[in-house]
């Protein structure tokens, strides 16, 4: 069947015909892909080491089709749409208990054991899932935690998008910042996970939501998701300035850098008020350290949040913001950009890397 290899850092991804599955595990369950969406957090790790094994499938937005299910699995069943679940977790830890799964202390319970047959080949030899996932291929096997069910409503190309971009976007607002009605909120990068960061402040009611890229298209298209003010900072002199002429002289309560670099990293520190905080959110290359001066920490009284996917539960989260999608309060439609064919995917991650789309969807017949 086809798939999309990385075979190198900083290579283009290798589309094949060839890759063979494995046998379904006691709690695995195989998937027929039918869409996958192109997230920067796979083209960062394509283009930098940080010691992953490969040759291995790429991609973490995936929603399919359960097409067979292992002897003890029970969360799902076989014609059950899916969207990947990216937050790896054992279920049974006490961070697992107390709902923390983004911070689960054995989250490699759940993939095969050392020396066990891999999942996916190519000619005999074992083909890696990036961050137990991988979606650039027409089937796979997963382990049952590492899927949610959602409602058959939903388009695939929708769905796709819920486990990721839209869980980690919403749920840095939601479940980690904890934004309360009326403060403000700044976001440096409005791609698809930065746009959903603004949906998710408008939705609980932020005052303020200010959308900040050198993009003029994704500016526009930031509005459509609740912004109420933008900014390209090639537009003006003082970006800190700008955005204390916009809140009252004070800064924001909440500044959330979706990008992944020093430069932006400390913009969001900058603009945030006294007492405020920045939100990592962007994936930075490795041994980028990301701090607060004296001054900010101090008499500024500044923090820094680091966060996982938006620290979500899965099982909640992804089926709500399916419920929101299909009630008409949260638009999936706008973060697709494009759909495009498997073979186009080089092309696809090239336009992200340029700025130029939110999302493009890999979808398969």
């Amino acid at each position: 069947m086809k798939a999309a290899v990385m075979r190198a850092v900083g290579a283009p991804l290798d589309i094949i015909d060839d890759l063979e599955l494995g046998e379904v595990g006691p709690r695995e369950v195989r998937v027929k892909v039918k869409a996958a969406g192109l997230c920067h957090s796979d083209l960062t790790v394509l283009n930098n080491d940080y010691g992953w094994p490969y040759p291995a499938v790429l991609g973490h937005e995936l929603a399919g089709i359960v097409e067979e299910i292992g002897s003890q699995v029970t969360a799902v069943k076989v014609g059950d749409h899916v969207v990947g679940n990216l937050v790896t977790s054992c279920g049974v830890c006490v961070d697992c208990r107390r709902g923390r799964y983004s911070t689960c202390t054995d989250p490699g319970s759940v993939r095969r054991p050392a020396g066990s047959p891999a999942r996916l080949f190519e000619n005999g030899e074992p083909i890696a899932q990036l961050a137990d996932l991988g979606a650039f291929l027409e089937e796979t096997i997963l382990h049952e935690r590492n899927l949610v069910v959602v409602d058959k409503a939903v388009p695939f190309d929708r769905a796709a998008l819920l486990g990721c971009g839209v869980l980690t976007g919403i749920g840095a607002v939601k479940n980690v910042a904890r934004v309360q009605l009326g403060e403000t909120v700044a976001v440096l990068g409005c791609g698809g996970v930065g746009l959903n960061v603004i949906q998710g402040a408008a939705l609980v009611g932020a005052r303020r939501i200010i959308a900040i890229d050198l993009q003029p298209g994704k500016l526009e298209l930031a509005k459509r998701f609740g912004a109420t003010d933008t900014i390209n900072p090639a537009e003006v002199d003082d970006l800190a300035a700008r955005v204390r002429e916009i809140t009252g002289e004070r800064g924001v309560d909440h500044s959330f850098e979706v990008i992944g670099l020093p430069v932006t990293a400390q913009q969001a520190i900058d603009i945030t008020t006294v007492g405020g905080t920045m939100y990592q959110v962007g994936m930075h290359k490795p041994g980028t350290v990301v701090g607060l001066g004296q001054f900010d920490l101090l008499r500024g009284q500044k923090a820094i949040q680091g966060l996982h996917m938006g620290k979500p539960i899965p099982e909640y989260d992804i089926p709500l913001y399916a419920d929101l999608y299909r009630q008409g309060r949260l638009n999936l439609d706008d973060l697709v950009s494009q759909t495009i064919p498997l073979e186009r995917i080089n092309e696809a991650y090239a336009d992200l890397e340029r700025g130029e789309i939110a999302r493009s969807v890999v979808v398969f017949d």
